[in-house]
């Protein structure tokens, strides 16, 4: 059976929940346990998913079999890698090392972060295993987790552009419910619970906005009580943004149909 293998950030839980609940192309679940693989796992039991958690090492490398239907693996890495560039590289670089001779293809869900990935399509073009990045229809690797369900950077841009100058931060359900932990991992607080020396940074970096991103996935249930709590701590305004899950869908498919030898479908 072909075997493709996704390698997230955390951020993008829900995302790649989505995708899970909603091909059944997918005929087996394996996931890779580490200390990141919690809250995935937690939710693909809560939506009735039947997974198998295995560690790395056991994974096999992938076979010939000409089994229909997709295995697929999903490898949950952790949420504060983008806080150092380089280790966000090397960390990722490693894993796509690690999970090629277990895949047909590879999947990842990050966006340059830095610009720290933007070459590794390229790097690993002579693997034999595809390795994809999450993009735009125009090729171009997406900024971000919030540049990813906010459509791409045009959207991004026009979303940066209908705050008219106001500084804005941006929560998706997953950088809501984190908002602590990404805070200090940020380093605008080494006390995530210091909600003064917070404030002050926000303050001197000009914030008074909170955009409440709506992806249209309701697997965070304390989503709106987290922005609820951001807004009131750092006495910000609430304003709503509609996501999507287009190119998030589109990269998934394109990358499945690779491994699946199969034409990819329209966008």
């Amino acid at each position: 059976m072909p075997v493709m293998t996704i390698i997230g950030c955390r951020m993008f839980e829900d995302e790649i929940m989505h995708l899970l609940e909603n091909d059944p192309e997918i005929k087996e679940v394996l996931v890779v346990e580490n200390e990141d693989c919690a809250g995935i796992k937690r939710k693909m039991t809560e939506a009735g998913i039947a997974y198998s958690v295995i560690p790395l090492e056991e994974i096999p490398k992938k076979s010939s079999g000409k089994e229909k239907g997709l295995t697929l693996i999903v490898y949950m890495l952790e949420l504060a890698l983008h806080a150092i560039p380089e280790n966000l590289k090397k960390t990722v670089y490693s894993k796509v090392e690690l999970m090629a001779p277990r895949s047909d293809g590879v999947l990842l869900f990050y966006g340059l972060c830095g610009n720290v990935l933007g070459k590794i399509e390229e790097d690993f073009k002579d693997l034999d295993c595809r390795v994809c990045i999450l993009k735009e229809e125009n090729g171009e690797i997406v900024d971000d987790c919030i540049g990813a369900v906010l459509g791409g950077r045009k959207r991004y841009l026009e979303a940066l552009k209908s705050c008219k100058g106001v500084g804005t931060f941006f929560l998706t359900p997953m950088w809501a419910v984190n908002w602590r932990e990404m805070v200090r991992t940020a380093g605008l607080s080494q006390n995530p619970d210091d909600i003064s020396m917070s404030k002050f940074v926000f303050d001197y970096a000009g914030y008074k906005r909170v955009a409440r991103v709506n992806t249209g996935l309701a697997y965070e249930k304390d989503f709106d009580a987290c922005v609820k709590e951001f807004s009131t701590l750092f006495e910000f305004e609430i304003t709503n943004l509609e996501g999507t899950l287009q190119l998030v869908e589109n990269c998934y498919a394109k990358t499945k149909a690779s491994v699946l030898d199969t034409p990819a479908p329209e966008a």
